[in-house]
């Protein structure tokens, strides 16, 4: 018989970046679900996803910073870490911007890497960092993505960032597996968000995509936040380094 107390994530207390909505929602709520307190960090608003969180029985926090002012969003993470040790981050939060390659522009490549690579290296090293100065185990779980694995069209700071999440993912874990902090990654498929909103909008696009995936359907945030929990509960000690597709199989194909 499964043992279930290794998917609880009972009486531990969980930050996840970008909980406002989208996939970071999902897993706040998954979180929840499974026992787990949530600590919302990001610059919108958090009312919805606090609603949610607290329907479980379980508290939530809402942390205010703008994830792109790397200094601020670590400074914070800290804070929030001196009040109470957090057993888990996952790093969540990111941003995309579509165009063609020619014209690509420096301040959208910035502003993509900044948010979804540059940040998330540095909340990850002041997490791993007061885990293991204070020999605490600790989860970190951040989200990649299939253009991890692939090119992807009109996206090129977003594939170079997600390839970085993913290298970034197996580093930490050859460091950190032996000092009790399991990292691990998510690489969603195509999950309904607001940054697949131009794609479900676009008739040829969106039947091209869901035409791809054997599942036949786009996934939601929930996929995302059960294969969270799972990464974050006792169930994956042995795992570091991983990456874990949750793409209704577009991989596979």
């Amino acid at each position: 018989m499964t043992d279930l107390s290794a998917f609880s994530l009972e009486g531990k207390r969980i930050a996840v970046t970008g909980a406002n909505t989208g996939i970071g929602q999902g897993i706040a709520v998954a979180i929840a679900r499974a026992g787990g307190a949530v600590v919302g960090i990001g610059r919108s608003s958090m009312d919805e996803t606090q609603r949610l969180v607290e329907a479980q029985g379980v508290a939530f926090e809402a942390e205010k910073v703008d994830i792109s002012d790397t200094k601020a969003a670590v400074k914070l993470l800290q804070e929030i870490m001196a009040k109470r040790p957090l057993d888990g981050l996952v790093n969540n939060a990111g941003i995309i911007r579509r165009a063609d390659a020619i014209n690509f522009t420096e301040e959208d490549w910035d502003e993509v890497m900044n948010v979804n690579l540059k940040s998330l290296f540095f909340l990850s090293q002041a997490y791993g960092k007061a885990c293991i100065e204070a020999g605490r185990r600790g989860r970190m779980v951040n989200i990649a993505s299939l253009l991890s694995f692939q090119g992807g069209i009109r996206v090129p700071s977003y594939t170079a960032s997600k390839h970085g999440v993913l290298g970034l993912t197996r580093l930490l874990a050859n460091e950190w597996a032996a000092k009790g902090v399991n990292v691990n990654a998510i690489a969603p498929g195509y999950i309904e968000t607001n940054n697949t909103e131009a794609l479900r909008n676009d008739p040829a696009r969106s039947k091209a995509i869901l035409e791809r995936i054997p599942a036949g359907r786009w996934g939601v945030p929930d996929d995302i936040g059960d294969a969270a929990v799972f990464l974050l509960a006792p169930a994956s000690n042995y795992m570091h380094g991983a990456v874990i597709p949750v793409d209704g199989g577009w991989l596979a194909r």
